[in-house]
């Protein structure tokens, strides 16, 4: 029971960690663009990249803070997951959700430097839509495989619940 309560609370401080993340993650994806745009002679204005007169401005919602929360908040809260199993399932999905970022973001600036609004509006609305939770759950799923994880997040909690209740009234 102590361990459910403490792995909420933990899951709901982890919420303190949006503005570190942003500090974090800001020069991690700003650069490599730069550097991948690097044959457009770019330069870096704060969080913008700027080439010729276009201005692609790295945005908070850009860095896909919340895909990087939700992967933490799932993390947190599935029971029996050892602290160094938890650590290792973090950052490896950390990993793999900044490389399809830089990959997404390298792709829609592209279409913007080369002028194609409208294949950049739609996939960009369809990439953030659609594809980022669902990217998450599919990284979730491979780590859970990886790691040998048999516990569902909160499903197994309320499970226990339910049979630590059941067997008190008996």
């Amino acid at each position: 029971m102590k361990s459910i309560i403490l792995r909420l609370i933990l899951s709901l401080l982890s919420l303190l960690l949006y503005k570190p993340l942003v500090f974090i993650l800001t020069p991690l994806t700003l650069y490599p663009i730069f550097f991948f745009l690097s044959s457009y002679n770019p330069t870096i204005q704060n969080n913008s990249i700027i080439i010729n007169s276009t201005a692609l401005t790295l945005t908070e919602p850009c860095l896909a803070i919340l895909a990087y929360l939700l992967l933490l908040f799932l993390t947190i809260i599935t029971p029996k997951i050892i602290l160094k199993t938890r650590i290792k399932m973090f950052f490896l999905g950390s990993l793999l959700i900044l490389l399809a970022n830089l990959i997404r973001i390298l792709i829609l600036s592209l279409l913007i430097i080369n002028n194609n609004i409208e294949s950049f509006i739609s996939l960009h609305l369809f990439l953030w839509k659609f594809i980022s939770s669902v990217y998450v759950l599919l990284i979730w799923i491979f780590l859970t495989n990886l790691y040998k994880i048999k516990t569902i997040p909160i499903y197994t909690d309320i499970k226990y619940l339910i049979k630590l209740i059941s067997t008190s009234y008996k």
